[in-house]
């Protein structure tokens, strides 16, 4: 299968790096600013790292598909419970946590924002070399 891929614009590449730099950076201040332990810190960093990393191959994998590249089924099942189960263990910690309602929601909010802005910035990435490729060689 063959398609044209349109290039992404400047303002959603932007878009889709702020969001992602505004969900980890204040995700991570934070954390780096809250009044808890520090096992408990990393604990909520993990689950950021971890959510990064499972919504970005999840969003590779689903393109894969869709673009006919061989995606093995446990490999995608395993981009789905990772998806889910970052969510889960977040959802899990914060509501075990001694933090006020408005800090969960931060936490939370920023989360979701930082997956969003991981996944937007690997499709660019991935637009932006496919179309490149669709080019030619680039011009000077």
């Amino acid at each position: 299968m063959s398609f044209q891929v349109q290039k992404p614009t400047a303002a959603f590449i932007g878009a889709s790096w702020l969001a992602l730099m505004v969900g980890m950076g204040s995700f991570s201040i934070g954390l780096w600013n809250a009044e808890m332990p520090l096992n408990e810190k990393g604990y909520y960093f993990t689950i950021l790292m971890y959510g990064l990393f499972a919504a970005v191959s999840l969003q590779k994998s689903v393109r894969d598909k869709l673009e006919n590249i061989r995606v093995s089924a446990l490999y995608f099942g395993l981009c789905w419970i990772s998806v889910g189960l970052c969510m889960l263990l977040l959802t899990i910690g914060l509501w075990n946590a001694t933090l006020t309602s408005s800090e969960k929601g931060f936490y939370a909010m920023s989360f979701l924002l930082a997956l969003f802005g991981g996944v937007a910035v690997q499709k660019n990435v991935r637009d932006l070399a496919m179309h490149n490729d669709q080019s030619g060689p680039p011009r000077i």
